[in-house]
């Protein structure tokens, strides 16, 4: 890969990235079914279907008649798109009204054709809190279904891998709960989408689906840092849960971290194309990235950090004059030339000390990952703060300067701990199955987001393309509550990514958009 490429050829990569995303964003904008291309009602029910789309709240509500969806035949209201290979579809769903029929349903459907009696595997949830796996497996066969341990759910992902498919439910708030239909063919091409039965021929049930997210993973086969898809770009209520896709791009990015001002974030470009490590900034109102002025440091991962009071903004530089290894720098937040800060390689920056005068990273140091501190402007030595074995990473400073949280696998399990600013008093603050990483603490100093791989997943490791939690907890104590379901990973919220109101976070998910 070439190092330098001349400014009019990075500005036309990054204005074509621009446009090309303001297409994709348009399109779900103006198209009057959002993510689908069709919809139908399947197996002529007495009374017609229908659905409508909300453009500005990205809610898609359904209404749909029909007998039932059992033994041979299947009628309901039908919005799908076609696809193939693998992918992942999650919703929150919710009925309208008390209904009439308790085995009303609504969920996730997939089926080779839009024929009455065509095999089918569904998710669904039931007006009776029934949540389960249903299946036709072959062409007028009697439907079979599955139970899932859960009823009365309101959070509904359907994940398709070869022929298996794998329905995963949970309460909003809680993790999912799943079960999983083996070996049921039924070919490539699919028609995938939402549905609504009523279960009665005389009645229309309606249901909202919100969050909808159609997801197409990496491929079998494909090699970390090396191979990389799509980025989303998504904002969440925190309290509400009220999510938000932004923006996407086929180009991907990582880490957002939000401006002081409210109006912009700033994510680093990723992947190996050409433009790889530039900072851009994005603004919030007219939905659109231009490139910021980082100097001749311009292979920046995805460990950018602002000082609490938002002037200042420092950077992990992976540039080739010192080795491609990551150092810290730091220069204005609007831009400019970047001072070098950290002597000692790799050096990946995490947080500042709210009066600005220390940085806190995580360092590289004769094959073991510690946290350190650093004056800000470069004045003095860095200080090792944690010893302890495994990897300790993710430091950052509470707005009142008493702790620092971090994550340390010193006991099995990657987990969150905090401790004094000068290393002292080290406590462990999560104690669960999951690896923890990146305590992103709330401006106004009483909640933590962080980011729970699974259980299965190396605690030393963070990986790409992996289905994840985002959790939030009371800073002084209490059980984390999930409060996003996320196909990402690495660079998902490797920064402190609050608004300054704390009510919100940004965060990038991750999705093959060539396919």
């Amino acid at each position: 890969m070439k190092l330098k490429i001349c400014e009019s050829l990075l500005l036309f990569i990054i204005m074509t990235s621009i446009i090309t995303a303001g297409a994709l964003s348009a399109r779900s904008q103006e198209n009057p079914l959002g993510e689908f291309t069709g919809q139908t009602d399947i197996g002529s029910p007495k009374l017609s279907g229908a659905c409508s789309f909300d453009a500005e709240r990205q809610a898609y509500t359904i209404a749909g008649a029909g007998d039932n969806m059992w033994f041979t035949n299947d009628q309901c209201h039908f919005v799908w798109k076609k696809m193939k290979g693998d992918f992942i579809l999650r919703t929150r769903v919710e009925f309208i009204g008390q209904g009439v029929v308790e085995h009303r349903k609504a969920g996730w459907m997939v089926r080779p054709s839009l024929e009455a009696d065509a095999p089918y595997v569904d998710c669904a949830e039931h007006g009776s809190g029934l949540t389960s796996i249903q299946f036709r497996r072959f062409k007028g066969a009697n439907t079979e279904e599955v139970k899932l341990a859960i009823t009365n759910a309101d959070v509904l992902q359907f994940e398709r891998k070869g022929n298996t498919y794998i329905f995963s439910a949970a309460h909003s708030g809680e993790p999912f709960v799943s079960a999983e239909l083996p070996i049921l063919n039924l070919g490539d091409d699919v028609y995938a989408g939402l549905f609504v039965c009523s279960h009665d021929a005389d009645v229309i049930e309606k249901a909202v689906f919100r969050d909808v997210r159609i997801i197409h993973p990496v491929k079998e086969g494909f090699v970390p840092y090396k191979d990389y898809i799509g980025s989303v770009l998504e904002i969440l209520e925190v309290h509400s849960v009220n999510l938000e896709k932004i923006y996407e791009s086929g180009q991907p990015f990582e880490a957002p971290n939000w401006m002081r001002d409210g109006t912009t974030l700033i994510y680093n470009v990723s992947g190996r194309a050409e433009g790889w490590g530039r900072l851009n900034r994005f603004d919030l109102a007219t939905k659109t990235p231009t490139p910021l002025n980082t100097g001749a440091n311009n292979r920046n991962n995805n460990d950018h950090v602002l000082s609490f009071d938002g002037t200042m903004l420092g950077i992990s530089d992976q540039s080739p004059d010192h080795g491609g290894q990551s150092c810290i720098f730091t220069l204005p937040s609007r831009g400019g030339t970047p001072k070098r800060i950290t002597p000692l390689t790799p050096s990946y920056l995490h947080g500042w000390s709210p009066d600005g005068k220390f940085l806190v990273f995580t360092g590289g140091r004769t094959n073991k990952y510690d946290i350190y501190k650093i004056p800000s402007d470069g004045s003095g030595p860095e200080v090792r703060l944690t010893t302890a074995e495994g990897l300790n990473d993710g430091p950052e400073f509470t707005p009142d300067g008493k702790f620092i949280y971090f994550n340390s696998s010193r006991t099995g399990k990657m987990q969150i701990w905090r401790m004094r600013p000068d290393g002292s008093n080290q406590e462990q603050v999560t104690h669960d199955q999951y690896n923890n990483w990146f305590p992103h603490i709330s401006p106004d100093g009483k909640w933590i987001v962080i980011i729970s791989f699974p259980e299965d997943i190396n605690p030393a490791d963070h990986p790409y393309y992996q289905q994840c939690y985002l959790r939030l907890l009371p800073i002084d104590g209490g059980a984390p509550k999930v409060i996003a379901y996320v196909y990402g990973g690495q660079g998902t919220i490797n920064v402190p990514s609050w608004s300054p109101d704390s009510q919100r976070i940004a965060f990038v998910s991750n999705s093959d958009l060539a396919e």
